[in-house]
């Protein structure tokens, strides 16, 4: 809860910008709301702004956003089996996914803490990103310019302090400097929003090498018949040292 709280503060500010942005590129304070409410998407939001505030038209607006939200499909396969959502709960759980909702719930040690920490930061995101959407876009010009302020940098300071605990074994910061690779060296010659759809890509190839399917089948065969992924023998998930399998992990995401 405390952690949730944190991130939630993070991306509260970060919606202050976007607030204030999205009046400021012409939407009206309902519209900039409900883009909050349905969409729920920080970047994708600020891409579909910036799109129309440049000129662009709807169309480019939303496919600049779509493409920015595709990464959510990626997230989705690697907590599907981890949260099991099903029911009344499928909906919910589809619309709290994020990026900070997904990096919390992988770097949880059990799946009972996962599902909770997926669940709390799910629902403090998702408050404090529309409360502090309606206060920013209140505002007006007040915060039009989120550079004055630093606001720019807050997402990507909150999400880089969430990936963080990933890189601590080999198989995570090879997907992370792959994936940056991969970005940075396709951004001069695309559009917005397919640097992010390709790394991402790239980083799901690496459930594809030998070691990568490896590590799934011996993580199946060990932890084979204990739901809660602990060992049939009491032991921690993932052997002695406690480190679980990489699809356990998260995958790619």
């Amino acid at each position: 809860m405390r952690d949730a709280l944190g991130v939630g503060l993070a991306v509260g500010a970060y919606g202050l910008s976007y607030g204030a942005l999205a009046v400021s590129s012409g939407l009206t304070i309902g519209q900039t709301q409900f883009l909050s409410l349905v969409l729920y998407g920080g970047s994708a939001q600020l891409a579909l702004i910036g799109t129309l505030a440049a000129g662009g038209g709807g169309l480019a607006a939303t496919a600049t956003a779509t493409l920015l939200g595709v990464r959510s499909l990626f997230y989705g396969v690697s907590l599907r089996p981890l949260l099991n959502p099903r029911g009344k709960t499928l909906l919910p759980a589809a619309h709290l996914l994020s990026d900070e909702s997904t990096a919390m719930a992988i770097a949880k040690p059990t799946p009972s803490a996962s599902r909770y920490a997926y669940w709390v930061t799910g629902s403090v995101v998702f408050l404090f990103w529309n409360l502090s959407t309606l206060i920013g876009a209140v505002s007006g010009s007040l915060l039009a310019d989120p550079k004055a302020l630093g606001l720019d940098a807050a997402s990507s300071a909150a999400f880089l302090a969430l990936v963080a605990p990933r890189l601590r074994d080999r198989a995570g910061r090879f997907v992370f400097a792959l994936a940056c690779v991969v970005a940075t060296a396709v951004s001069p010659f695309v559009g917005s929003g397919l640097p992010v759809v390709l790394a991402g890509l790239t980083a799901l190839s690496v459930l594809l090498l030998p070691t990568a399917k490896r590590e799934r089948r011996a993580g199946r065969d060990t932890n084979r018949g204990a739901p809660d992924g602990t060992l049939v023998d009491g032991g921690p998930p993932g052997g002695p040292t406690g480190e679980r399998s990489l699809t356990e992990r998260g995958g790619a995401s």
